[in-house]
């Protein structure tokens, strides 16, 4: 498999349709414009894309869920399947791959599972190397029965993966054996978070040793300490992702977090409250201020992303079928609503090259 030449404007977009759309991006007004879709079966929701940029790896948000692989045309960033594997679980809904570009790391939602597939030499994936089911449950009777991993990947290092499990309330952590082709557990490494927060999605800070959590239960972002040497998570501090004494008109349900490229911004989006939330991290200590909640102009804001400039944030509102742009100061953070938009159904997951 050769390193492919994507033009870095171009935008993923997964959804909840058959469709994962194309978009480019003017990088000087933050202007939208679609330029394509390919059929990538039900529910392709959360994409990753190989480190030399040549494939694309999509989940299929199902039952019987699977993970399908797509070889990206070089200069037209134009997708073409290349065949799919189950992910041996139900509704897988994350999708994330090692540095190296050797595996495929996959959560699936229903039963609490994740598994580790292979890439091939011309990069397809290989049946499922390795699949280990988590166990436990939470206070929350209705979403927390039992084990439902939401999301994996590896650290920095490409020696351990993380695992949140909303069910559980715990951060897993796993040896990632490229070699052996399996995840093995770190036992007394995992986070065990409050009970309740619903561990969603991860990002780790560019230069400390902190992990954040975005907690889709009970609206918060926690800080965790992971030591690198000996295997180790350990949860630090808790911060709201809603300003003080929001009540709202129903209840708020935090899904995705980044961290700026500088390490002095994070970032998690509100489902519900409909917003960003825009986090100052102090240096050196990586403490966290809630500095700005910005409305995404639209309903049930799922996952978001940084352009790879930094100069831009753009949002998929999952239920106003919208992209939203919005500018960005490199060095605050902060953020300010752009008349860009482009409207694109059930939108979930926004990837661009490299990111």
């Amino acid at each position: 498999m050769t390193e492919a030449q994507t033009d870095p404007d171009l935008l993923y977009v997964g959804t909840y349709t058959e469709n994962i759309y194309l978009v480019r991006m003017d990088r000087g007004s933050g202007e939208l414009l679609r330029v394509g879709a390919v059929n990538a079966g039900a529910n392709p929701s959360f994409l990753s894309m190989h480190p030399n940029g040549g494939m694309l790896y999509a989940v299929n948000e199902v039952e019987h869920g699977a993970v399908s692989a797509f070889a990206i045309a070089g200069g037209t960033g134009e997708l073409t399947r290349r065949g799919e594997q189950p992910s041996e679980g139900g509704a897988p809904c994350y999708v994330s791959v090692d540095s190296s570009g050797r595996a495929v790391l996959v959560a699936n939602y229903d039963g609490g599972s994740v598994a580790l597939l292979s890439i091939q030499m011309d990069g397809t994936l290989a049946p499922a190397a390795h699949v280990v089911h988590h166990t436990g449950k939470g206070p929350n009777a209705e979403r927390q029965e039992g084990p439902h991993a939401h999301c994996i990947l590896p650290d920095p290092s490409n020696r351990f993966a993380l695992a949140a499990d909303l069910g559980a309330d715990r951060v897993f952590l796993y040896r990632l054996d490229l070699e052996g082709r399996s995840l093995r557990h770190v036992e007394g490494g995992d986070a065990v978070m409050k009970p309740g927060a619903g561990p969603r999605h991860l990002a780790f800070h560019p230069t400390l040793p902190l992990v954040f959590v975005a907690n889709e239960l009970d609206s918060t972002v926690a800080t965790l300490r992971f030591d690198a040497e000996r295997g180790a998570l350990s949860p630090l501090d808790t911060l709201s992702t809603v300003p003080a004494g929001w009540g709202g008109t129903g209840t708020n349900y935090p899904a995705d977090i980044h961290v700026a490229a500088n390490g002095r911004a994070l970032y998690v989006s509100n489902r519900g409250h409909n917003s960003i939330a825009v986090l100052s991290v102090a240096e050196p200590t990586g403490a966290l201020v809630l500095d700005q909640v910005v409305s995404t102009e639209g309903d049930w804001p799922r996952n978001f992303s940084l352009d790879p400039s930094g100069r831009w944030l753009l949002v998929a509102n999952q239920r106003s079928d919208s992209v939203v742009v919005f500018g960005r100061d490199p060095d605050n953070g902060r953020l300010t609503p752009t008349r860009q938009r482009l409207a694109i159904p059930s939108p979930v997951c926004l990837r661009f090259p490299g990111c």
